[in-house]
């Protein structure tokens, strides 16, 4: 049995037992996770640096270890008694999620590996509503320099389409389970496309928000927390976005605006104007905040028809705006070719991200001159 296929089934025995630990743990120690060597990227609240809080979707850290063994320790907010997932990545393969419950705080995501050294990537696969992970340290024989050579980055900014929701339908069927049961950050779109760009990510994106009105609320929208760290209406903590300048980014909003909703309010006619007019200033804050960013705008990957005309045209009125008044020639458009609803309440499905990512790619490529 090789290497890879031996820790899949460990990591399976952990989602069912949370109990496989190394017979020899002599030779491990524990690391801090205010260590050097290990690498952050997302919205992390860094207030204890001992203890980061790991919050947005798509958030994650990565270091090297040598060994066979490694247990990271984590403890779940445990926020509306939510569980979190984190999706585990070792030596650059997927090996899928892992749950986080409130009553354990150690998770062995290797054991038996060869006696060598290897990388260790974990993604926290939920939303920031579903509350955040504290990460206190890893458990290993050694941590070694990463030596990255990434220098590239990437934000993508949305709702739960970028979240990754409602796309991984293998472990627990849709509408079983919690309504994030299906949620894997790593999955989506927006971080298959980082990856094969070699770049950095960071997901700003909310589960049913919007720019003018959410799915089921009149708000708070995006442009309401997005300068909050946690993406609530919590300003107390608020997001540092001079310590992550992207090269790019990606804004797809309007799915939410453009809903039915669930009949929690009454939601009238869209007003056109108010959509335009509060996204054309949020791509201006945005703008103040990431002076030299390219900023690509795209349509809903879920929106077509009627609704989908009118969204095109909404977001066409925003680039015109900037392009003849604000004469700024670094905002672009996207229209997505297709619709890809596969998924759980009609978002993407896993296989229906890898396409949207193959779709995107060559544009931001293009974009970029990368």
């Amino acid at each position: 049995m090789n290497k890879t296929a031996l820790t899949v089934l460990l990591l399976v025995g952990i989602l069912f037992s949370h109990s496989i630990y190394a017979k020899d743990t002599s030779n491990l120690q524990i690391y801090k996770a205010d260590n050097p060597l290990i690498r952050y990227m997302g919205r992390i609240d860094f207030s204890n640096p001992q203890k980061p809080k790991i919050t947005g979707a798509g958030s994650y850290f990565q270091l090297k270890f040598r060994g066979s063994n490694c247990t990271v320790l984590i403890r779940n907010q445990n926020l509306y008694h939510y569980h979190n997932y984190i999706s585990v990545v070792i030596d650059e393969t997927y090996l899928g999620r892992i749950r986080i419950d409130s009553l354990q705080t150690r998770y062995q995501l290797a054991s038996n590996l060869k006696d060598t050294v290897h990388t260790l990537l974990v993604c926290k696969a939920t939303e920031a509503q579903i509350g955040y992970i504290e990460f206190s340290g890893v458990e290993c024989e050694e941590i070694l320099p990463l030596n990255l050579s990434c220098d590239k980055k990437i934000e993508f900014v949305g709702n739960s389409i970028t979240c990754g929701m409602g796309l991984e339908l293998s472990a627990i069927p849709c509408d079983s389970g919690a309504w994030y049961d299906q949620h894997d950050a790593y999955l989506a779109f927006g971080p298959i496309i980082a990856r094969k760009l070699d770049a950095d990510w960071l997901l700003s994106s909310v589960s049913g928000i919007g720019i003018e009105r959410n799915w089921n609320s009149s708000g708070p929208t995006l442009p309401q927390v997005y300068f909050n760290l946690y993406l609530n209406t919590d300003s107390s903590l608020t997001w540092k976005s001079e310590n992550y300048q992207p090269d790019l980014i990606s804004v797809c909003l309007g799915t939410n605006d453009f809903s039915d909703g669930d009949g929690s309010y009454q939601r009238g006619k869209l007003d056109s104007t108010a959509f335009v007019s509060k996204y054309i200033r949020f791509i201006k804050e945005i703008r103040l905040h990431h002076p030299s960013a390219q900023i690509c705008c795209l349509t809903s990957p879920t929106v077509f028809g009627e609704k989908g005309v009118r969204l095109n045209n909404y977001i066409s009125s925003v680039i015109t705006h900037f392009k003849t008044v604000e004469e700024d020639n670094r905002i672009h458009m996207y229209s997505f070719k297709q619709p890809y609803i596969k998924g759980c309440s009609g978002h993407p499905d896993k296989m229906e991200h890898q396409l949207m990512a193959a779709e995107l790619l060559p544009f931001f490529k293009q974009v970029m001159n990368w």
